[in-house]
């Protein structure tokens, strides 16, 4: 299977005033994302609010999001954890309406017990896609399914044909290496932890995948770029600058994310409960205070 690598961006779910799915946004995130060097988009997921949309909600972005692949440009669509049944249909939709991969996160509601049991939670839903490339999304910090990844690895291989490999978002540098080495590299493991891409990368990382890649990739781009040139210092104080960014998203809450899209020009609506939209006062505070941030000089920009 052919590994997606670079920067694959967690694209938010654009809504209306009323809470509707805002489908004439998608081909407008996706020219964003191109023209700033990205290479393929995590659909439906955490940052998308890939929880609270419904089944045909999710079945529209799909499709939505099946037309705007690419050469360079991969479209992983991400269907849940909580129903096998739900996954298994959501995966069969994926696959007819084209898109290049499928993923799924544990069952964080029932949750397995063991290894074993989450592996054969994902093989029964990868095996009514054969033919697709299956990954698991790893993010114990919302699912509190905290088993060590290199585990799953060693379960899941002779198991799922399809397996592709993990959206890991946690911060365990250790498990992380001992999976992107597995079996001479074997699968695509995709860091997922924006604000230690540079730490990731000094381990041998070239895929990530995460949410301020919407609308800051040319500051992820630098810090590659100046680590690929053996350019330490410079790439430290360029993840500095992302990280300076990324604590405004602590700071002001739930809908920071959509404010930062907003201010690279982009509006997607607000959220959906139980997130908050960041408005009023809280905005204003947000507005005034990015003018001290590098925000300006590594936005998205329209190409």
């Amino acid at each position: 299977m052919n590994k997606i690598k670079g920067l694959v961006c967690a694209p938010f779910t654009a809504f209306d005033a009323q809470s509707r799915i805002d489908l004439s946004k998608v081909a407008l995130q996706a020219r964003l994302y191109k023209a700033n060097g990205v290479s393929g988009v995590f659909a439906c997921g955490t940052t998308g609010e890939g929880s609270s949309l419904t089944m045909p909600e999710k079945k529209a972005l799909f499709q939505e999001w099946s037309g705007q692949r690419s050469e360079g440009f991969s479209v992983l669509g991400f269907r849940g954890g909580t129903s096998v049944g739900d996954c298994c249909e959501l995966a069969l939709h994926a696959g007819r309406v084209g898109l290049d991969a499928v993923a799924m996160t544990a069952p964080y509601y029932q949750r397995p017990a063991t290894v074993r049991d989450l592996a054969l939670t994902i093989a029964q839903v990868a095996s009514v896609v054969p033919d697709m490339p299956f990954y698991f999304y790893h993010i114990p910090v919302l699912t509190k399914v905290a088993f060590p990844m290199i585990r799953l690895l060693e379960e899941i291989d002779s198991l799922v044909p399809n397996f592709a490999g993990i959206k890991y978002t946690d911060e365990n540098m250790m498990d992380f290496q001992l999976c992107l080495e597995y079996k001479n590299r074997k699968y695509n493991i995709m860091w997922g932890r924006d604000e230690m891409l540079l730490e990731a990368l000094s381990i041998g990382a070239d895929a990530f995948v995460g949410s301020t890649y919407g609308y800051m990739a040319p500051l992820y781009h630098e810090i590659s770029g100046a680590f690929n040139a053996g350019d330490i210092k410079r790439a430290a104080s360029m993840q500095f600058e992302a990280v300076r960014l990324i604590t405004l998203l602590d700071k002001y809450g739930s809908g920071t994310g959509k404010a930062f899209m907003k201010a690279a020009g982009l509006d997607l609506g607000p959220c959906r409960r139980p997130l908050t939209t960041l408005e009023g006062e809280r905005y204003e505070a947000f507005t005034q205070e990015l003018p001290s941030t590098r925000f300006e000089e590594f936005k998205n920009i329209w190409k």
